[in-house]
């Protein structure tokens, strides 16, 4: 299990300020579900980023939207006399395009075939929260390090919001940054740590084959279309299986496959689509060159024309030991060392990873399971919901993690 290395890294004697109030516990209850009723998709979250920054600027502090429109900044405290770098803590505030499946809450969504599933409302709430409590610190003279607060649109959307977000300036002047992810298979009150890769790579292939088409009495005349399209989305990812290591966890799943029109008539157009997701970073960097080449060669066996189109998404998230130290150390001293549990890297995608190409820093998985809930919930499914308790356990993390920053260079 992972726990803070020493003492140091616990507060002695009286606990750390900056517990959350009941009324404002209660206030971002009521924020997070009216996130939830009115989900907005990746650079759409007009209304998301609005109702951010008048909770801020109500706070009296200063939210700078970004340039792309959607999301925005926010420092909470001064500089004082501080030079360390800033700690920056990260939520992503957009939604996806299914529809709302829960029965029986009174904040389902009511935007036909939009949802937060997968926590974004969550995590929103829970940066929210931390900011408004740190900013209260720094008025009462606690508050020893400015922390720099990121509501990040377009997670959803390869090859995500980050990279605008740090062109925009989320990162000057910020020598670290945390964030947390909902995750429905660890109870509410614990958080999942682990350092090193915690997501893995993830890219988007679009693939076109075509041929003349022809009468299905004649295959031998002409390009089978239909199985060269079958060949390709069977043979393709068993022949990258073995162009790498394995401990890479390389793999090319397809999502979708569309050819013909007619029984007897063999089609001229086929599409696939599907994604590349990797746990090593050296793969990733090796993937769009090897899914090239094994597209070709499976096709070329069938005279199918090919066109590729290889989007690039986002590389793993690399947790760094001294940022998970510093998570660690602020949930122990929170909640103490029980309320963390070790966590495996998954296939999963995240677009935090483009701010760890810069800076430093970590993201912990955030339990979001009533305990004792059999029903099995994950994210990406439309009756995806979480525990509102996890508000309070990531806000209290946050702001233990900002107030014992400066204890971990």
């Amino acid at each position: 299990m992972i726990c803070p290395e020493t003492d140091a890294d616990l507060p002695q004697g009286e606990p750390l300020p900056g517990a959350l109030p009941e009324a404002l516990r209660a206030e971002l209850i009521a924020f997070r579900r009216d996130l939830h009723m009115h989900p907005e998709l990746g650079n759409q979250e007009f209304r998301t980023t609005a109702a951010i920054k008048a909770r801020l600027e109500q706070a009296g502090l200063a939210p700078r939207v970004l340039a792309s429109g959607t999301g925005l900044l926010c420092d909470v405290g001064t500089r004082g006399e501080s030079t360390r770098p800033m700690l920056a803590l990260r939520a992503d505030i957009d939604a996806l395009p299914i529809p709302d499946s829960k029965t029986g809450v009174p904040y389902r969504s009511t935007v036909p075939d939009r949802a937060h599933a997968c926590g974004h409302d969550i995590h929103t709430a829970t940066v929210l929260g931390a900011g408004l409590v740190l900013a209260e610190l720094d008025r009462r003279g606690l508050l020893p390090d400015p922390v720099r607060l990121i509501f990040q649109p377009a997670e959803e959307v390869l090859p995500g919001g980050a990279p605008d977000a740090i062109d925009s300036g989320a990162l000057e002047g910020v020598g670290r940054i945390i964030g947390v992810h909902c995750d429905p298979k660890v109870d509410v009150g614990r958080i999942g740590l682990r350092v090193g890769a915690i997501t893995s790579a993830c890219d988007r292939l679009e693939l076109s084959l075509d041929g003349p088409g022809g009468h299905t009495a004649r295959p031998h005349l002409t390009t089978d279309l239909v199985t060269a399209a079958a060949k390709v989305a069977t043979e393709v990812p068993a022949l990258l299986a073995r162009r790498v290591d394995a401990r890479s966890g390389l793999a090319l799943t397809w999502g979708r496959l569309e050819t013909g029109h007619a029984c007897n008539v063999i089609p001229q157009h086929a599409e696939l689509s599907g994604t590349v997701r990797c746990l090593d970073l050296r793969a990733w960097r090796e993937a769009p060159d090897l899914v090239h080449a094994a597209i070709d060669e499976v096709a070329g066996m069938y005279r199918a024309k090919t066109v590729v189109n290889y989007v690039r998404g986002v590389p793993p998230v690399v947790n760094e030991a001294a940022a998970i130290d510093l998570l660690a150390g602020a949930m122990s001293a929170r909640r103490g060392p029980y309320a963390i549990e070790d966590t495996d890297q998954s296939l999963g995608g995240e677009d935090f990873s483009w701010y760890l190409e810069h800076v430093p820093g970590a993201m912990a998985r955030l339990g979001v399971r009533t305990p004792g809930d059999t029903r099995g919930l994950d994210l990406h499914r439309g009756d995806f919901d979480a525990d509102e308790e996890a508000i309070t356990v990531g806000v209290e993390l946050f702001t233990a993690a900002a107030l014992l920053h400066g204890n971990h260079p």
